[in-house]
C-alpha cells in the first residue's frame, strides 16, 4: 500500500523552492528538451481550459512528463477576468499533483501560487539573457500584482538595470509596490511614460485589450509579454507586434490560446527552447517580443525540486 500524499503549503514550497534563480539552469534544460520534441523525452498537451461563465472564471489543466527530470505533475489553475464575489482572491489560483511517474501514485499535493510566479518569472529572465539590446538600463514592469514581484526578484537579480520603472491601472497599488520592493522604483502616471526609451519592459497584466502600443516603444527594445493568456485577450497591439521579432514558449499553444499572436496574424519566429538549444538566433539587435503562456514542463520541474528538497528534509 503506498503511503499517503504529503501536503505542502505556500510557505512550505517557498522555503524549498527558494529564490527565482534556483530554477533558472533547470528551466533552460527543460525549454531546451520541449523544443527538440519527442527527442527532448517531454511530453505535454496544449493545456485543457474550462470555462466558468457564471463567475467570468476559467479552469486550466496542465500536465507533463520530463524523461530527464523524472517529472510526471499535472497543474489546476483558475483564473478570473473581473472581480470576484465575496471572499475576493487572487485572479489565478493554482494547485500542483505530483506523482511517481514508474506506478502513478500521487506523491504530493503542493500549492502551485508560489511555483507559477516564480517559473514564470524565471523563463522571462531567460528570454531576457538571450534577447535584451547589449545596453540595456531600464526595466519598465506594467501590473503590480504577484508576478510583477516574481520578475522584479529574479530581474534584478541577473541584470543590471540603472532606472526601474512600474505602471499600474490602479496607481494605488504601484505604490505600494515601489513602497514594498528593495530598491528605487519610479511611478509612472500612464503606460506610455513608463515604456518610453525602456530597454526591458515585462506586461503583467489583467488587460484583454492592448495597451502597450508599437509607436512608444524603442526600437531593439524587448518585450516579454506574459498576460492575456485567451485567444480573445491581448495586451499588445499590431504596429508593435508587426515591427518585432515574435519568441513564445510553445507554438502550439500561442496558435491556439495567445490572442497577440491569434489577433494581429503575427507570425511566429521560434520557440524559446530553440534558441536556448542553439537551433534558432537570438536577434537582440531587432525589436523582440517573447509571449509566454506558461508550460506544464515548467511546473513539473519546479514541483519535482521542492519534493526532493522536502525528502532530503533540508
Amino acid at each position: 500500500m503506498s503511503a499517503a500524499p504529503v501536503f505542502l503549503s505556500a510557505a512550505e514550497v517557498q522555503r524549498h523552492l527558494g529564490g527565482c534563480s534556483r530554477l533558472l539552469a533547470p528551466l533552460e534544460a527543460a525549454l531546451a528538451n520541449f523544443s527538440s520534441g519527442h527527442a527532448g523525452g517531454v511530453a505535454q498537451p496544449v493545456r485543457t481550459v474550462v470555462p466558468v461563465a457564471r463567475h467570468r472564471g476559467f479552469l486550466g489543466v496542465m500536465p507533463a512528463y520530463s524523461a530527464a527530470e523524472d517529472a510526471l505533475a499535472t497543474k489546476l489553475v483558475t483564473f478570473y477576468e473581473g472581480p470576484r464575489a465575496a471572499p475576493a482572491g487572487p485572479s489565478h489560483q493554482a494547485t500542483v499533483l505530483l506523482l511517481e511517474p514508474s506506478t502513478g501514485a500521487l506523491l504530493a499535493v503542493m500549492d502551485g501560487n508560489v511555483i507559477t510566479a516564480k517559473r514564470t518569472a524565471a523563463v522571462s529572465a531567460i528570454a531576457t539573457k538571450f534577447l535584451k539590446p547589449p545596453s540595456s538600463e531600464v526595466l519598465c514592469i506594467l501590473g503590480a500584482g504577484v508576478q510583477a514581484y516574481s520578475h522584479y526578484e529574479v530581474f534584478t537579480e541577473q541584470f543590471s538595470f540603472k532606472e526601474v520603472r512600474i505602471w499600474n491601472r490602479t496607481k494605488e497599488n504601484a505604490k505600494k509596490f515601489a513602497d514594498t520592493v528593495a530598491g528605487e522604483v519610479q511611478v509612472c502616471s500612464s503606460v506610455q511614460e513608463a515604456v518610453t526609451g525602456a530597454d526591458v519592459i515585462i506586461t503583467v497584466t489583467m488587460a484583454t485589450g492592448p495597451i502597450l502600443f508599437g509607436e512608444w516603444v524603442k526600437p531593439g527594445a524587448h518585450i516579454n509579454a506574459v498576460g492575456a493568456s485567451r485567444p480573445d485577450w491581448r495586451e499588445l497591439d499590431d504596429q508593435l507586434l508587426a515591427g518585432a521579432v515574435l519568441y513564445v514558449d510553445s507554438r502550439e499553444a500561442a496558435l491556439k490560446e495567445s490572442g497577440d499572436v491569434l489577433l494581429s496574424g503575427a507570425e511566429i519566429f521560434a520557440e524559446l527552447g530553440e534558441v536556448v538549444a542553439g537551433v534558432k538566433p537570438a536577434l537582440c539587435e531587432k525589436t523582440t517580443v517573447f509571449k509566454s503562456l506558461g508550460m506544464a514542463v515548467e511546473d513539473a520541474v519546479a514541483a519535482k525540486l521542492v519534493y526532493d528538497s522536502w525528502s532530503s528534509g533540508k
